[in-house]
């Protein structure tokens, strides 16, 4: 019975034109050798199972061939060539670096090189994975790799060649092999396939080349584990079974179900996929690579990035096409996300079925989200007067939260409400709606109030914080530009207690009076109340507001950080002081110092060494108890 050699031996290449993937470096060396221009040492480099000692042998066996064929080929009739396909060759000396790393293996090699060939032209020395040479071993190697005799020529072949150093870059001509391609292993795969009698299925064949990850070594081996479950009938079923591959079955069908906004189905499928044996980490990292190569499915010229056969790119392509690039960007974030997130979980499979209702939401938002996620909602402005729109229109600083709720209407009504992607969920009001407050517009009132309170401004003659009536005084609509932002008051509208449901009324602006110590008080208190938010606390406490105009202040900040970090702030920071204050014209204006940089703000630790520095006996009572600063 004739002896089984494996595919990965047995059709390992003997030729240049055999070797996969590689043509315009093996051309390259074919010239070489043609034109009689040899290096005395070479260094292959390239990831597992690309072909690098492959091409060294191969070459080694060419430049020694007598009778060389016009392509550029090996005779394998020459006594050189019979010599080397029997493997009885003198002139092919390999070393193994991984084993032989040392300083006297090195000192071995360089005794063999003055041994002239005792047939043929060249003593050709190829050394893998030369990388893992000691650096002792490295220094020894130099001269001889720089100044060979002229017999000899060094190859050496590694896959890490940021590791090798770079005096011995320096003596070598560089040759990077590049990862085969899914089409030429599949091409090559199918003539395997057929030179052992047995039939592929080409779908069966692209796993195999995906698989394998750019090594035509490792497609080989799968393709004998394959072909040996399968008693030479290679299916694409059977392909995926016996290398318990994740098949884009699953995805299509998660992608149904995150179009159509199914979290519970979802789950579901991805319960199935657990059952399976798969790892979450895997199956997300697999989604994340799924929704990729819908991206590039999209457009005609990057689906070439997508490493398949031509018919799996238009089953891809047309499946993209129920995508939008937004939902498809969308979705690899999330992916990315829960991926980062993945090994500090301590509930993964919650962490992952979060991540597929995430999704879910992306498409398909439910009416009553209202956190902060991709599907949040948003409540619709109703129609305010012309004014108020032109105003509105100047500030596009975020929207007012107000601080107190408003008062019922007479008649039930359904707010509007409208996703983020502008899709609009339930009916319009029956009634008049309360309106959202914009920064910069004019006040909105009920129908049945439109009385509006003229604007209130502090008096110069007046004491801090006291107040009188301004007539006609016009609201000025501040807008934000690169570098300040501004909140203007708003109108806070709530219900009279003890007031009847039917009843509709505005409640009037407060107007407390207020001194400097409870401005700073009520300052302060706001900045206990955010404990963790340590970037806000400093900016706050460095950058106290000073007074504009009655109750308008504005406060620097030295750099763009602090600025939005104050603008995300505001809203609720202005909530607070007016409701602290009881005065609702409070307003603050934050701008960047664009001037000189202010003086410097001590830190807490600096304060208290600047204390010790001064205060002798607060250090001598330092020192009696043995204290160190935190």
């Amino acid at each position: 019975m004739e002896n089984y050699i494996v595919s990965a031996r047995k059709y390992r290449p003997s030729t240049f034109n055999s070797v996969v993937g590689q043509k315009a470096l093996t051309a390259t060396l074919k010239n070489a050798i043609a034109t009689h221009r040899l290096a005395h040492s070479y260094l292959f480099c390239g990831s597992r199972g690309v072909g690098k000692t492959s091409c060294a042998r191969i070459f080694a066996k060419t430049i020694n061939c007598s009778n060389p064929t016009a392509d550029g080929e090996a005779c394998n009739e020459c006594d050189s060539c019979r010599a080397f396909n029997e493997g009885s060759s003198l002139n092919i000396i390999e070393l193994d670096a991984a084993s032989n790393n040392g300083v006297d293996d090195i000192r071995q090699l360089v005794e063999q090189v003055q041994i002239p060939p005792s047939q043929g032209t060249y003593r050709v020395f190829i050394v893998d994975e030369v990388h893992m040479l000691s650096a002792a071993a490295f220094n020894a190697f130099l001269k001889t790799l720089e100044e060979p005799p002229s017999y000899v020529i060094f190859i050496l072949a590694t896959t890490e060649k940021h590791k090798i150093i770079p005096t011995i870059l320096s003596r070598c001509q560089i040759y990077d092999f590049k990862r085969i391609t899914v089409r030429d292993m599949i091409d090559h795969l199918t003539y395997v396939a057929s030179q052992e009698g047995m039939t592929a299925d080409p779908a069966a064949l692209n796993v195999i080349a995906r698989k394998a990850d750019g090594a035509m070594r490792d497609a080989l081996s799968i393709f004998d584990q394959v072909a040996a479950s399968s008693r030479g009938n290679i299916t694409y079923q059977s392909t995926i079974e016996n290398l318990n591959v994740l098949d884009y079955n699953y995805y299509n069908r998660l992608l149904d179900c995150f179009l159509s906004g199914k979290v519970l189905d979802t789950w579901l499928i991805y319960k199935e996929i657990r059952d399976r044996g798969f790892d979450s980490h895997f199956f997300i990292n697999g989604l994340a690579d799924y929704m990729r190569d819908l991206m590039v499915a999209r457009d005609p010229s990057t689906i070439v990035l997508l490493e398949a056969d031509d018919e799996a790119r238009k089953a891809m392509a047309a499946t993209s096409a129920k995508c939008s690039p937004d939902f498809i960007y969308r979705t690899m974030n999330l992916c990315n996300e829960a991926d980062l997130n993945y090994r500090t979980a301590s509930n993964k499979q919650f962490l992952i079925e979060l991540t597929l209702a995430k999704i879910c939401q992306l498409s398909s938002p439910s009416p009553d989200n209202s956190g902060t996620g991709e599907g949040r909602l948003q409540k619709i402005q109703p129609a305010t007067t012309p004014s108020a729109t032109a105003q509105a229109s100047q500030s596009p600083t975020p929207v007012q939260a107000q601080s107190r709720p408003a008062e019922p209407q007479t008649a039930p009504s359904t707010p509007q409400y409208t996703n983020n992607y502008g899709g609009n969920n339930q009916a319009q009001h029956t009634t008049a709606a309360q309106p959202v407050q914009q920064q910069g517009a004019a006040p909105v009132s009920y129908p049945s109030a439109p009385t509006q309170q003229p604007p209130i401004v502090a008096s110069p003659a007046a004491p801090y914080g006291a107040q009188q009536p301004q007539a006609a005084a016009p609201k000025r609509a501040v807008k934000r530009p690169t570098s300040t932002f501004s909140i203007n008051p708003t109108r806070n509208v709530t219900q009279t207690p003890g007031q009847a449901q039917a009843t509709t009324s505005v409640r009037e602006p407060r107007n407390g009076l207020y001194n400097r110590d409870q401005l700073n008080k009520a300052w302060q208190d706001f900045i206990k109340s955010r404990p963790t938010e340590h970037i806000l606390i400093n900016t706050m406490r460095a950058s106290f507001p000073a007074q504009i105009e009655g109750h308008t202040y504005k406060m620097m900040v030295e750099n763009e950080m602090q600025l939005n970090v104050m603008e995300q702030a505001t809203p609720s920071l202005l909530s607070f002081m007016r409701n602290a204050l009881e005065n609702d014209h409070f307003n603050l204006t934050v701008e960047l110092n664009q001037g000189s940089a202010s003086p410097h703000t001590w830190s807490e630790r600096e304060v208290l060494s600047h204390m010790i520095e001064s205060i002798p006996t607060l250090k001598g009572f330092i020192d009696d108890l043995g204290l160190t600063l935190g």
